[in-house]
């Protein structure tokens, strides 16, 4: 009798966690690659389960795939891995049970974080080397992006009419990560062909019956658990799940209420838990009817909408001047110098001070917290920056939700200098994010919503400003990127600092069809040495021949800096007639020079566009 045929008549108990046991064993290199190297050890684990009671058994295939392998420098073992490990399963399970081949989703919680054809053409190639080895059917599980797991079903049921198990894996109980709601997602699973369609990973038994309370029993296909034991502990430097089997044994009788016919385990399942299941349900009748709980329905509440202290700041600069400084935190704990700065800068009428977010990989005091201090103490608006490299997306969202939380609703979303270029020799650089995908993440909470979909019960109301590099050989494909950019949800640009009269002209050009506003960025020169480093060693920074030439005509540090200053004011000349907005760099806290700067600005924009302008800056 085969697989599709008993699961007509009775419940049928898969086995549980592969990489589990052998973490426990103390590996941890790929789990894979030891249907080579240990076929010993992966045949008693299959054997360890079907003792256990599972009429079921997965290969040790989960991540034999081109794009995992390759992490391990064995993605040209696709084809002996794949091919040894159904071999493994077979010599296990003998006529006792059925061998699914087994391929994992490769997408994380990131949508579109690799391009679907990579992913079809991976596929492909295990899907081949699997149906080679003649399994009995084949197990796609723990995918979080439904076009994934759509895309590789249909390849699998046009290539084969073996049976097909496709289940997915949820952030919560409600929602796929695409947030398309469950029993809409098993729906279509269905409809593309899968005999089997369920639920696997992520949770523990209570919130999968939970979600399970509300899916319809399938048309025609089967409905399939594979739950995991419970939330991982992690001690002494490794996991380890502490679910009880006596609690699995509890649960089965439950999913057989919900319909299941097909229930297994994963992470953190062990023989004993399948043994559970297997002493509750083994060979038991399956209920072919089942009332669906319906979700309640969401009550709605009239939407608050959240009060900005201040206008965002693309309004203000498409509507008039608008100067901005960065000021960077400090280094060391004393802020006395950073708040003299703030409030000669407050004094010179800017529309806020731009905080940098560990610039460079230096660490500095918190721009979070040195921005609450100027709002409310100084009452400036703060501009944070926001670097994807320290933190990831976890850490991301919350520090979010702590700006909105502290009123600070203007943020500069950018992928941050990689922490090797920094003076912390070991960091790491997180990079869960880049600057585009950051924008969109940020755009969604102003929808209300989560990086992973969740409700946050109110929308945010971040202004997102954008990152500009004009410093490049090709502007044209930097523009690009600001459309780019554009698309993902940018309001408006700042730039990277600007030396030349061209460079503005160049850059006016280029970039007179967006729609959303640039602020150009400009840094006073102090020196010579000052010069060559910025040109030399800081990353998207070029300074033409002739102002280096200038700096280093002129020994005496006053001197130098006094040119510096004539220097930007040309610039700021220019970049007046172009653009309204002017973003100037303090160099090394010298706030002097860019609160003399930010007057003169400031000045030139009333003389420029008549006196409508005095008196209008918005801290």
């Amino acid at each position: 009798m085969g697989l599709l045929e008993k699961l007509h008549n009775q419940i049928l108990i898969a086995d549980g966690a592969m990489g589990t046991l052998l973490y426990s064993y103390g590996t941890d290199s790929c789990f894979e690659e030891l249907n080579l190297s240990h076929p010993d050890q992966i045949q008693h684990i299959h054997q360890a389960y079907i003792a256990a009671g599972a009429d079921i058994i997965q290969t040790n295939t989960y991540a034999a795939n081109y794009l995992k392998l390759g992490r391990y420098g064995l993605e040209d073992s696709v084809k002996d891995i794949n091919s040894a490990a159904v071999r493994n399963a077979k010599k296990a399970a003998g006529n006792a049970a059925f061998v699914l081949g087994t391929m994992g989703g490769n997408r994380g919680i990131k949508p579109n974080s690799i391009p679907i054809e990579e992913i079809k053409r991976s596929f492909r190639e295990q899907l081949y080397c699997l149906l080679l080895e003649d399994v009995d059917g084949l197990l796609l599980e723990t995918f979080y992006d439904l076009e994934e797991l759509e895309t590789i079903l249909s390849i699998a049921r046009k290539e084969t009419k073996l049976p097909i198990i496709a289940q997915v894996s949820l952030q919560e109980p409600s929602n796929l990560q695409d947030q398309t709601p469950v029993n809409e997602a098993l729906k279509r699973l269905e409809t593309l062909g899968a005999d089997v369609v369920g639920l696997n990973c992520r949770l523990g038994p209570h919130h999968m019956l939970l979600a399970l309370e509300q899916i319809e029993l399938p048309k025609h296909a089967f409905l399939s658990a594979y739950p995991n034991a419970s939330l991982p502990s992690y001690t002494d430097g490794k996991f380890h799940y502490d679910g009880d089997a006596e609690y699995f044994r509890r649960s089965a009788l439950e999913f057989r209420k919900q319909g299941i016919r097909l229930l297994g385990g994963c992470c953190g399942t062990t023989p004993e838990h399948i043994r559970a299941f297997a002493a509750a349900l083994k060979e038991s009748t399956p209920v072919t009817e089942k009332v669906v709980k319906l979700k309640a329905e969401k009550i709605i509440v009239e939407e608050q909408s959240v009060t900005r202290d201040y206008a965002p700041l693309q309004d203000i600069v498409k509507e008039r001047p608008s100067v901005i400084v960065e000021l960077d935190p400090p280094r060391k704990l004393d802020t006395t110098k950073f708040f003299e700065g703030a409030r000669a800068l407050k004094g010179a009428g800017i529309d806020a001070i731009t905080l940098a977010d560990n610039s460079l990989a230096t660490v500095r005091i918190s721009n979070e917290s040195l921005g609450y201090l100027l709002k409310s103490e100084l009452g400036m608006r703060p501009l944070i920056h926001i670097a994807c490299r320290d933190r990831n997306i976890i850490g991301l969202q919350s520090h979010l939700m702590g700006l909105h939380t502290l009123g600070m609703h203007d943020v500069l979303a950018i992928t941050g200098d990689p922490a090797r270029v920094g003076d912390f020799p070991g960091a790491s650089s997180v990079y869960d994010v880049s600057s585009f995908e950051l924008i969109q993440m940020i755009k969604q909470l102003n929808e209300g919503l989560s990086f992973s979909g969740k409700d946050l019960g109110q929308k945010t109301a971040f202004s997102i400003a954008a990152a500009f590099n004009p410093n490049v050989r090709s502007l044209e494909k930097a523009v690009k990127r600001l459309e780019k950019k554009i698309d993902c949800g940018a309001d408006y640009f700042i730039s990277q600092p600007v030396f030349s009269e061209e460079k503005l002209l160049e850059i006016h050009d280029q970039t007179k069809h967006l729609d959303a506003p640039i602020y150009i960025g400009l840094m006073p020169l102090t020196s010579s040495k000052n010069a060559e480093f910025l040109h030399n060693e800081v990353p998207g920074i070029k300074i033409a021949d002739s102002i280096r030439d200038r700096m280093a005509s002129l020994s005496d540090p006053v001197l130098a800096a006094q040119e510096g200053i004539a220097i930007t004011k040309s610039l700021v000349d220019t970049a007046l007639d172009l653009f309204n907005g002017i973003y100037f760099i303090t160099p090394f806290l010298r706030y002097e020079l860019t609160a003399e700067l930010a007057l003169y600005a400031n000045q030139r924009a009333r003389e420029l566009r008549g006196n409508s302008y005095a008196e209008t800056t918005i801290y």
